[in-house]
């Protein structure tokens, strides 16, 4: 069993930046690929980005591509998401996931285990 808790989210303006985190209990953090998703009122969830267990593949979605950034740190056994520029339309709830698997890291049926979430809400 894994329990995450994100934390970080907030009310920006746009333009701003925000680094969101997420803590992990597993006490095999470094088996789980991590993920982060998120989801707009009356919209379904949707990949942000991945990183495979070994933080050697990283993949993201094209809407924030060359303004977010996820990293881990499995001493710590934490995964972030810094997210520059940031813009309305990302606004959402942004959960934390974790998957055994290492395959379609932007897929959500890949994750077995999810956080809570974090509010991020970007005005104009």
């Amino acid at each position: 069993q894994v329990q995450l808790v994100e934390s970080g989210g907030g009310l920006v303006q746009a333009g701003d930046s925000l680094r969101l985190s997420c803590a992990a209990s597993a006490r095999t953090f470094s088996n789980y690929a991590m993920g982060w998703f998120r989801q707009a009122p009356g919209k379904e969830r949707e990949a942000v980005a991945a990183i495979s267990w070994d933080g050697r593949s990283i993949y993201y979605a094209e809407s924030v591509k060359g303004r977010f950034t996820i990293s881990r740190d499995n001493a710590k056994k934490m995964v972030y998401l810094r997210m520059n520029s940031l813009k309305p339309e990302d606004t959402a709830m942004y959960y934390c996931a974790a998957a055994h698997g290492s395959l379609q890291l932007l897929l959500p049926g890949t994750y077995d285990y999810w956080g809570q979430g974090t509010q991020v809400t970007v005005s104009s």
